[in-house]
């Protein structure tokens, strides 16, 4: 475990302010306690947080976007480019740059965290597409670096801004139901990821409140990306589905490939609706029917809650924002309502 400013203090013989000060460059120190502090610092390896002394000083007006997603992932899946179009308008607005790390390998994140968060390079962090049992949320937490999480989390203390997973993915399959469908498939997102979880949860909850089982040869696991899509449909062919709901529009489009290649034609055999409503959504054939989120609210809000907190200090005996947009069902010709 690292050392806090109050074990510092405690083997140099002062008080913890007196560390910050003496971290912080603070000229009302005495020159033998300074040199106390700083030679405690050098034998120990502590390292004083820099992000914390820039905020004590003047900003950097710049903010970073950690997105622990390998690099082949983000740049094929258009929800990124869209979440980064609304941050990026949320900064130039109020003056700030933006810092977006990625990470080909799980590994690269610790150094970046090591070398960027604690350089004081960065102000705050936008954190998004994260797992739950992320790594990244108690290091930020414990060195009180301002950080907001576009997705929900359950600690309490942690800010974040969503869309209704729940609600959306209830109101696609209820929208099948209607349609006379009974046996509705799902290919799932990440399941320890809060989308892939929640869109699961309101799939369940639309047959449950229909009094339809929940069957789990039903249910194929996907990870968001087109070749999960594909395969999760391939597995599920054998169940029989009449009907499908991919948790994003991505995974649809590999369920559509997986669909044709079956020779089972979209919405006649086979009906799908999808989560997102990227562009894409639209053109394809047959269009899809999905769920839209406002990805580039979703950014832009993120990005905004996060200046906030830099420019107004919260009160520390406050609650987290908890931020949930509403979602919204758009119907094209992939689900068959339309014929």
């Amino acid at each position: 475990m690292p050392l806090t400013l109050e074990e510092v203090g405690k083997l140099a013989g002062v008080s913890r302010s007196t560390v910050s000060r003496v971290v912080n460059g603070h000229p009302s120190v005495r020159d033998e306690v300074r040199e106390r502090v700083w030679q405690v610092i050098r034998e120990t390896g502590y390292q004083p947080h820099a992000a914390a002394r820039s905020l004590a000083s003047r900003r950097s007006q710049v903010i970073g976007v950690i997105i622990p997603e390998a690099v082949s992932t983000l740049f094929v899946d258009p929800f990124f480019a869209l979440l980064l179009r609304g941050i990026t308008g949320a900064c130039n607005t109020h003056g700030y740059q933006l810092m977006l790390s990625l990470f080909d390998e799980p590994a690269d994140q610790g150094e970046t965290y090591r070398r960027i968060l604690r350089s004081g390079r960065m102000d705050g962090v936008l954190v998004a597409s994260t797992h739950m049992n992320d790594p990244i949320f108690p290091k930020l937490l414990q060195d009180s670096i301002p950080f907001v999480l576009v997705g929900r989390h359950p600690d309490p203390r942690v800010n974040y801004v969503d869309v209704d997973n729940v609600g959306g993915a209830r109101m696609a399959v209820e929208h099948l139901i209607r349609l006379g469908h009974r046996r509705i498939a799902t290919i799932t997102g990440t399941l320890n990821m809060a989308s892939g979880e929640d869109r699961l949860a309101g799939y369940c909850q639309a047959l449950e409140a229909h009094r339809i089982p929940v069957q789990a040869a039903l249910i194929g696991e996907g990870d968001f990306t087109k070749s999960s899509g594909t395969m999760g449909m391939q597995r599920l062919l054998s169940a029989s589905p009449t009907a499908v709901f991919a948790a994003s529009d991505v995974m649809a489009m590999g369920a559509l490939k997986a669909l044709r290649e079956a020779s089972l034609r979209v919405p006649e055999d086979v009906a799908l609706v999808g989560f997102d409503d990227i562009p894409v959504a639209a053109a394809l054939e047959p269009a899809l029917t999905t769920v839209r989120q406002p990805i580039d609210r979703l950014g832009s809000m993120a990005a905004d809650l996060l200046l906030n907190l830099l420019e107004n200090a919260p009160d520390a005996r406050a609650p987290a924002a908890r931020i949930i947009l509403s979602a919204r069902l758009i119907v094209r010709d992939s689900c068959g309502a339309l014929h």
